[in-house]
């Protein structure tokens, strides 16, 4: 494989770079980077107007291999992945079995290896609680030393606190961090909804803003006792954020990533009782989505992530209350953050970038994508002025649990280079 891009916008936020260049790919490595390059073997891709970026990692994702295959498998997971845009994913530890044994790991791996031929990187997150139960820890050590990159119990809070005060402890010796689903259980028992006019209205159980925040800030208070890494996954209230901002500014070693779908859509979508609008934590208020915004823009939010979550049709297709929480979001990551952030000043190309591929691999102590002559070609190119329609019947997930079938978008991968192949949308 010998590939010419020409004359794309190089956005390499490690380097700094930012300009138009041409990239010679041979065998999956850079050979040359330079202005007019030229080579008659190659094939020519020509980028003008596109932007090639390091590649994306989403750090939240639900591939429900093991167990629940039907919904997703790790090899349609990794097409749904290389569609949108991302040459590597992390998958949460909500399997069956759970990841909370160094065999899934390696089960994990092998399958990837297999998906794409091993195009999509695929990072596993172990679980936290022995079974996600939340009674006591799993093998944190043998987890880590298998090749998790993180510990969460996600989709489900670690409730006890001396629980998670040993989590820190330990996840600490290994530099992993502890990704919490931030919710405290005994407010939010039986809830489907933000607690609000909408969930009153519609007479839907609520999901208080503050069962988030006052986990948040009790988990910060023991992430500055221990010294351990804590991350808060899919942030979505106001005064969560404010949390996570002190502690910033105290120096902890605090981090959070937000959801496209908690930026974008408000509780007021909820009166269609679409389950595609049901998710957790749940759609907040207007007040939350320009919170979440601001947050993005000032840099207290660290990273976007999907938490794609796929349901068959016929989970979904029910009465609101007894739908499953969660929606894709791998094929429509990119097109709703230029959409929603670039194209509304939020965010600035060079800084989506760094929300989408540079600052999860940093957090995650990942290697930091070089794009240099000589190393491996690992890049995400999309074309951020191309104008689509959502259409989940083109998706290449299994699932299609999608609030924004018949949104138009604007922002659209074009394609990823990664361990020697390219896979075009």
């Amino acid at each position: 494989m010998q590939l010419l891009l020409k004359g794309g916008r190089l956005i390499d936020p490690p380097t700094g770079r930012d300009e138009a260049l041409d990239i010679l790919v041979t065998d999956g490595r850079i050979e040359r980077i330079g202005k007019n390059l030229s080579e008659s073997t190659a094939q020519v891709i020509e980028l003008r107007g596109k932007v090639i970026a390091p590649g994306f990692i989403d750090m939240h994702v639900h591939f429900r291999e093991p167990g629940y295959e039907y919904k997703e498998s790790i090899a349609s997971g990794c097409e749904a992945a290389a569609a949108g845009g991302f040459t590597a994913v992390c998958c949460m530890p909500n399997t069956n079995p759970p990841i909370d044994d160094e065999s899934i790991v390696h089960f994990i791996h092998a399958r990837s290896r297999v998906a794409l031929g091993g195009l999509v990187d695929v990072y596993p997150i172990g679980a936290v609680t022995a079974g996600r139960k939340g009674e006591h820890l799993a093998r944190l050590a043998e987890l880590s030393a298998a090749g998790a990159v993180a510990f969460s119990d996600d989709g489900e809070s670690v409730y006890d606190a001396e629980l998670m005060r040993r989590a820190l402890e330990y996840s600490a010796m290994f530099k992993k961090p502890i990704i919490q689903h931030a919710e405290e259980p005994s407010l939010t028992k039986g809830g489907v909804a933000n607690e609000g006019y909408p969930s009153v209205s519609l007479g839907l159980p609520p999901m208080p803003r503050i069962a988030e925040e006052i986990m948040v800030a009790r988990d910060i208070r023991l992430a500055e006792y221990t010294g351990g890494q804590y991350h808060v996954a899919h942030v979505s209230a106001a005064q969560t954020l404010d949390h996570i901002r002190n502690a910033k500014a105290k120096g902890l070693p605090v981090t959070c990533e937000v959801t496209p779908h908690h930026y974008t859509l408000i509780d007021e979508a909820l009166s269609s009782f679409d389950t595609n609008t049901k998710m957790n934590p749940p759609l907040r208020t207007r007040d939350d989505v320009e919170a979440m915004k601001a947050g993005l823009k000032d840099g207290v939010i660290d990273a976007i992530a999907t938490d794609h979550a796929p349901h068959s049709y016929d989970e979904k297709e029910v009465e609101f209350a007894q739908a499953p929480f969660g929606i894709i979001g791998l094929e429509t990551a990119l097109g709703l953050a230029v959409t929603e952030l670039v194209r509304k000043n939020v965010l600035s190309l060079y800084q989506l970038v760094e929300k989408l591929s540079t600052n999860p691999r940093r957090l995650l102590h990942l290697p930091t994508i070089v794009i240099a002559e000589g190393e491996e070609a690992n890049l995400t190119i999309f074309d951020p002025g191309a104008e689509w329609v959502v259409d989940p019947s083109l998706f290449r997930s299994l699932a299609r649990n999608t609030p924004f079938g018949g949104m138009r978008l604007v922002g659209k991968p074009i394609g990823i280079l990664n361990n020697g192949r390219a896979f075009w949308s």
